[in-house]
């Protein structure tokens, strides 16, 4: 039976930086289409699209070879051979690959048996496109010193033609396609380190390490930057806005002035009371007074709540039901940003930018959930002068390089440097800067939730590092988390 591609989850992966993982136990002609399918897609995602037949016979090799080493310790174990001892290796290989042919489907059910897996990994990171092909069956000193060897000899061709001209012991899993493999490689401006295999955890991992060519990433980029540039071609933010955050900045400004000045804007002074009667603060009683609520939430966290309103006044968006349905969720990443902030990492200095970083990390979604013709004229205008493909400013409406373009908005905007990050990195937190990380995980945490919560996501796409960071070890820990965030998140929302 045909598997099934759930392409809006492949590019939910592609878009947001997050690893899609496949696993297969015996790797049928099924699963191969599905995976190269799977390939297909984020190749298309970064306008790469023709490499995907060298790169599908890489993926393909190395998953077959992974598919015959669990073949071959089954092979070992029923044979009572030692794979790690010479003879009884030599004499396991004299015959395996005979024997294992001629009842292929009995050994493949040995193996799913032994529960003996082959796990594919794609994963977007930046401009690279990192693919792994990992199996329980951890390879032999001997094994990976014939893939070395494999890859040494391709050393000596200068093309694939003369390769496959030339006879190379193929009795081994790594052989010629090994040798083929790195050819390809080469064929593709890349070097031999672009493939590696080592051992981890149990685990083979054979990866492939794939820095896409600069002539996409420049239209990329290109495309980017003008849809920055013609965002209300606005250097800053409206002047109420301007002029409270100098007042903010200045030593003598007095609190009943700031106060005075809030007051003249309704729509600011309703989201300033909500906020300070929100469960943040915990207060006794209700807070209706500008003051008092300038007193509690604090110079910073008033300069933070006019960043998050003045995007939404200029950005829009509110008046969709993709727009409403991107606010919603930025307002409950940053309301469980900084319930995981307050809880876990109990720092006080770091609340109102995780909160307001929830809050604005799609900015660069919001953006085109309100584009308007004039705005997709120009950029239609520019891909046909620069001969950018139209299916990739499609793309960038899907999400694509969302976070890139948020950060340049931020930037464009004089956001400070720590909501900048939290907006750029809130999928690759492992890219920004030291200094803003703790902000930066909390909201890309705070995000992964949010997609998990919408079936985005599975747990195993979390990064493993960031949900040790926060003490989470198991699924259903962070299944009971998630359980807690949205119910507060509920009320919070009735109240």
């Amino acid at each position: 039976m045909p598997v099934s591609v759930d392409v809006e989850k492949v590019l939910h992966a592609a878009r947001n930086a997050v690893p899609f993982a496949i696993k297969t136990y015996t790797l049928p002609h099924d699963m191969e289409l599905y995976l190269e399918e799977v390939l297909g897609i984020f190749l298309k995602e970064l306008g790469r699209e023709n490499l995907k037949e060298p790169l599908a016979y890489c993926l393909r090799e190395l998953a077959v070879n992974a598919k015959k080493a669990n073949t071959k310790r089954v092979y070992f174990k029923l044979k009572n051979l030692n794979i790690h001892d010479d003879e009884d290796y030599a004499k396991g290989m004299a015959q395996f690959k005979v024997e294992t042919l001629e009842n292929i489907d009995f050994w493949l059910q040995q193996q799913k048996d032994a529960g003996l897996y082959i796990k594919v990994v794609f994963h977007k990171n930046g401009t690279t496109l990192n693919i792994q092909v990992r199996n329980n069956a951890e390879i032999t000193k001997k094994e990976q010193i014939r893939v070395y060897d494999r890859i040494a000899r391709s050393r000596a061709f200068a093309s694939l033609e003369e390769a496959l001209s030339t006879v190379l012991d193929d009795s081994e899993g790594a052989g010629l396609g090994i040798v083929i493999l790195v050819l390809m490689l080469k064929k593709l401006n890349l070097d031999e380190d672009a493939f590696d295999i080592d051992v981890e955890n149990g685990e083979t991992v054979a990866r492939l390490t794939i820095p896409m060519d600069q002539v996409k990433l420049e239209s990329l980029d290109l495309l980017s930057r003008q849809i920055v540039a013609e965002i209300d071609q606005l250097p800053k933010f409206p002047e109420n806005i301007v002029q409270l955050q100098r007042m903010l900045s200045d030593p003598d400004s007095e609190i009943t002035d700031i106060a005075r000045q809030i007051s003249t804007d309704p729509a600011l002074t309703a989201d300033l009371l909500k906020l300070v009667n929100s469960a943040q603060f915990m207060l006794p009683k209700k807070v209706d007074n500008i003051v008092e609520a300038v007193k509690m939430v604090g110079l910073r966290g008033l300069k933070n709540l006019l960043y998050s309103y003045g995007t939404q006044k200029l950005l829009g968006g509110i008046d969709s039901e993709k727009g409403k349905a991107l606010w919603q969720h930025s307002y409950r990443t940053g309301f469980y940003a900084y319930s995981l902030a307050k809880n876990f990492i109990r720092k006080k200095d770091i609340l109102d930018d995780v909160y307001v970083g929830g809050i604005l990390h799609d900015m660069g979604k919001i953006v085109f959930s309100n584009v308007h013709p004039e705005l997709l004229e120009k950029i239609t205008r520019l891909c046909k002068e620069k001969g950018i493909p139209k299916e990739l400013f499609e793309a960038m409406t899907g999400g694509l390089n969302h976070a890139e373009i948020g950060g340049l908005i931020a930037e464009k905007w004089n956001f400070p440097d720590a909501l900048i990050s939290a907006i750029r990195f809130h999928h690759e937190p492992q890219r920004a800067p030291k200094v803003h990380r703790e902000v930066v995980d909390t909201v890309y945490l705070a995000n992964s939730f949010c997609s998990y919560a919408d079936g985005l996501i599975t747990y195993e796409q979390v990064d493993a590092g960031i949900l040790s960071s926060y003490r989470i070890t198991t699924h259903d820990q962070f299944q009971k988390i998630l359980e807690r965030l949205s119910q507060a998140f509920d009320r919070e929302a009735k109240g």
